[in-house]
């Protein structure tokens, strides 16, 4: 009996040896492309949602951010996202609008009034019809608005105040059709100018200037090439978390709502974080050597609203730009 029990448990251990191995479930990989810095809180925003993500789906979902452009230019990104070869990417809606020209009206100059107005926009009727049409065009959807910041004029050596000083002003702007209307409301020259490119362009003055929010002058350094700090206030900028459509869909619901929630939470502190960075960072441009101007705002938003929602209704939609503005 002894030899028979020894026998049969051999023979069952080498069953076991020879059944195939059971394959581990691997993890759901998640690629989130940025154009941004590490330190930027944009990039934070992804490690943290990344993080939360991993312990709430218990590893299933392994996001990793993509900083510094490094799969790409942001339009490169975008389209990486669209045809399903990139899960995940931020990008601005002017920029987004390449592909939707509709989306551009959230970007939009003096449309919003404050963080909180824009936070609204994801829950406008117009914010999702837009989203509906950017799912069934392009294959992709917006996960999230998150704040980038009140955008702001710089200049070199000439001192402005007032709309009338931008007379022939080269005014480097994103290449984004709603930023070239608003610079040439304002009577100045707009120069679509790569962001890589910027720095070297305003120290040899191929511009005189350029706008960007708060902690993007002072993370880009412009405090060394521009003298001149405008308080212009001119565009509240959302950036937009952007997601494939397929992958989106092909989560499992449970790891969906995990990810949407995460999203969510890491939205809202990047959103206070910018806005903490912008509260000191007068002061600390003011302290590296920039010449701060507070204009009169009015003057300054007097010619865009003349000009610019009319002259997009059309790609917006009638009444868009102000159905948001009164959100």
């Amino acid at each position: 009996m002894k030899k028979i029990a020894r026998r049969s448990l051999m023979l069952g251990t080498a069953a076991v040896l020879a059944a195939p191995a059971i394959p581990r479930a691997q993890a759901t990989a998640v690629r989130w492309g940025e154009m941004l810095a590490p330190t930027h809180p944009q990039v934070q925003m992804i490690d943290r949602i990344a993080a939360e993500v991993r312990e709430k789906t218990g590893g299933r979902i392994a996001i990793q951010s993509f900083p510094n452009g490094q799969l790409g230019s942001g339009r490169d990104m975008m389209e990486a996202v669209s045809a399903g070869a990139l899960q995940m990417t931020t990008d601005g809606a002017g920029a987004l609008a390449a592909l939707l020209p509709a989306l551009s009206v959230i970007e939009a100059p003096y449309l919003w009034r404050d963080a909180a107005h824009m936070a609204k926009a994801a829950g406008a009727p117009q914010f999702r019809r837009m989203n509906d049409d950017l799912v069934a065009r392009r294959s992709m959807r917006l996960a999230a608005v998150t704040y980038y910041g009140k955008r702001h004029l710089t200049t070199g050596s000439k001192q402005v105040r007032t709309p009338a000083d931008m007379a022939g002003f080269k005014l480097r702007v994103p290449p984004v059709d709603v930023f070239r209307a608003m610079a040439e409301a304002w009577g100045a020259v707009a120069t679509p100018v790569n962001f890589n490119e910027l720095y070297l362009a305003l120290n040899q003055g191929a511009v005189d200037g350029q706008e960007n929010p708060l902690p993007t002058i002072q993370s880009g350094k412009f405090f060394e090439v521009q003298k001149f700090l405008v308080l212009t206030e001119h565009i509240i900028t959302p950036r937009l978390v952007i997601v494939n459509e397929n992958f989106w869909r092909g989560l499992r619901n449970a790891d969906r709502d995990v990810l949407e929630a995460a999203i969510a939470n890491g939205a809202k502190w990047q959103d206070q974080e910018l806005l903490g960075q912008e509260a000191s960072l007068v002061a600390t441009l003011r302290g590296a050597g920039m010449t701060v101007i507070e204009p009169d705002v009015a003057a300054w938003r007097a010619p865009v609203l003349a000009r610019v929602p009319q002259r997009f209704a059309q790609v917006w939609g009638a009444d868009t730009f102000e159905a948001l503005r009164a959100l």
